[in-house]
């Protein structure tokens, strides 16, 4: 049990420890908002864009995929979208903040937290499925958080953004065009490459410089993203969106974990492949909100204070409930 206790929170703190250094390092006046927001947009635009494509690149082949687990998971995060929309109608009230809470619901922490987490849980085989997983649901998740972000945003005339402006949102999010860019290039790997043989070009082994410019390029932006987060934390804001923070945290860590892995479990026999896509499902669904959400939010408009307590805060509170559900998923031998 405390070795389950001293995993997860060894997942958890180092994330919360460098969100207290940029706090520390704004106090003290070494950074100022000017240098926080240069750093948000680095993360949004370059950093997070370019470490999702590199995860994404990273796939081998869609070859292994266990097509019910996938469906699964993106039927589970499209249910709990509409659910949370529903809720989110009559719980909150103002527009800024509905979008924030909303992207709580359906974006996690899986390329930062789920990935590792998921290896130390099952090994290489888990390692493989959260791969493919992230392939179909990282790109869903983004989706879905600039359509949370937009739906309830109006313009200059107080009028809700057009259909088109949100689809414009979608297509130009830097973070959905770097996974893009990751999905296609598997698909042109997989036409240049001969039938049971290793693929012509890859840029791993063709242009090593590049593939490993690409990859500390990607290594900046969780860090960055961590310190201007840092930077923005404001403890005389916690009050005033005390309900709010209550509520966006019981959905990430609580709500969307105990609802989609209790199915998963129900539907184990139901599912090809289920038995041993448990690690990654927890993570996929068990860890806190993404880092990138709080970015989204500063670069999209909406209440990034709000943003940013909630990613704080589910972060924290994550090492109580992944443990939880660790303990639970080992009670029931299915880790």
């Amino acid at each position: 049990m405390l070795d389950t206790f001293i995993f997860a929170a060894n997942a958890v703190l180092p994330i919360v420890l460098i969100i207290t250094l940029g706090y520390i390092l704004k106090k003290i006046k070494f950074i100022d908002l000017h240098f926080i927001n240069m750093l948000n947009k680095y993360v949004f635009r370059v950093g997070l864009p370019v470490l999702l494509f590199y995860n994404v690149y990273s796939i081998q082949s869609f070859d292994e995929i266990k097509w019910g687990v996938i469906l699964f998971a993106v039927l589970a995060i499209l249910i709990m979208f509409f659910v949370g929309w529903l809720s989110i109608f009559f719980t909150v009230k103002d527009p800024n903040q509905k979008g924030v809470i909303l992207q709580a619901v359906i974006r996690s922490n899986f390329a930062l937290i789920g990935i590792p987490l998921a290896q130390s849980l099952g090994g290489i085989n888990a390692l493989l499925i959260v791969s493919l997983l992230s392939a179909f649901t990282i790109p869903l998740a983004n989706v879905l958080s600039v359509i949370s972000l937009t739906i309830y945003q109006r313009n200059e005339l107080g009028e809700k953004i057009s259909k088109k402006k949100m689809i414009k949102s979608v297509l130009t999010n830097p973070l959905i065009i770097g996974v893009g860019l990751g999905l296609l290039v598997i698909f042109l790997r997989g036409l240049i490459t001969p039938l049971g043989g290793t693929p012509i070009f890859t840029l791993k082994d063709d242009m090593k410089f590049g593939y490993d410019a690409l990859r500390l390029i990607g290594q900046t932006a969780t860090p960055m993203a961590l310190i201007a987060l840092g930077g923005q934390f404001e403890i005389s804001v916690i009050k005033p969106l005390l309900s709010k923070i209550v509520l966006g945290v019981t959905w990430r860590n609580m709500i969307v974990p105990g609802v989609v892995l209790t199915l998963a479990v129900l539907l184990e026999d139901q599912i090809t492949g289920m038995k041993d896509a448990y690690a990654a499902l927890i993570a996929l669904f068990g860890t806190p909100l993404a880092v990138s959400s709080a970015i989204m939010v500063h670069e999209m408009g909406g209440d990034e204070k709000l943003a940013g307590q909630l990613v704080i805060w589910s972060s924290i509170f994550s090492i109580i409930t992944l443990f939880t559900i660790i303990m639970i998923f080992r009670g029931i031998g299915a880790l």
